[in-house]
């Protein structure tokens, strides 16, 4: 003997569905915070800060950073169409004190133009103090990963034996692209390329005791 359902002919459990329903929107929410990240964590690998040292030089202080810095195939796409992708290093301390606003007493901020020329199919770097040119993106996104003895602005007296709070930070200047682009970019994770905002406490660098640390 053969049994069969027919769907139609069963009134619905109304309660049933009041119970569904709710737990049907939990999973999807869930869902969409998991992809969402997942997401996140993955664009943070973007630009990765490796190795961070400061040294004295000619009365002043130089930084020197090793990082790793990936494009995906959204701003591949942009270079090939000759658009100029600026990226900005940041690095600032600051002397915290509990009485007064926190002062900012040595800062320092680099930008470089990475830009490819279909013409000649190579890839291109310049700042003002360098100009270089290289036949692959990797090559050119590995020099540009490795800053070099960039001199740093002294804006306050410092204290050789107070502990400041440093910060560094890499990221694509979205305000630096054409305007279509600016509005493309609005909302949208692919455009967003950025290293996590690196935070320390230390004293300042001698002759004798340069600083030194690992970053991600």
């Amino acid at each position: 003997m053969t049994v069969s359902f027919i769907p139609c002919c069963k009134k619905p459990d109304r309660y049933i569905d009041r119970v569904k329903l709710p737990y049907a929107s939990s999973v999807s929410l869930w869902l969409i915070l998991f992809l969402l990240f997942q997401a996140t964590t993955a664009q943070a690998q973007d630009i990765r800060i490796k190795n961070v040292n400061l040294v004295t030089a000619g009365g002043g202080y130089e930084i020197s950073v090793d990082s790793e810095i990936a494009l995906n195939p959204t701003l591949e796409q942009a270079l090939e169409k000759g658009i100029v992708l600026y990226f900005v290093f940041k690095f600032s301390l600051v002397d915290v004190r509990w009485y007064w606003l926190d002062d900012e007493v040595v800062r320092g901020k680099y930008r470089v133009g990475l830009r490819y020329y279909a013409l000649t199919r190579q890839y291109h770097l310049n700042h003002a103090s360098f100009s270089q040119s290289f036949n692959t993106l990797r090559e050119a996104l590995g020099v540009l990963g490795r800053l070099r003895d960039f001199p740093l602005t002294v804006k306050s007296e410092l204290k050789q034996d107070a502990d400041y709070i440093a910060s560094l930070r890499i990221w694509l200047d979205l305000t630096r692209m054409p305007k279509p682009f600016q509005v493309e970019a609005l909302g949208s994770s692919r455009w967003n390329l950025s290293s996590d905002k690196l935070e320390w406490r230390m004293k300042l660098p001698t002759p004798e005791q340069p600083f030194q640390m690992k970053g991600q």
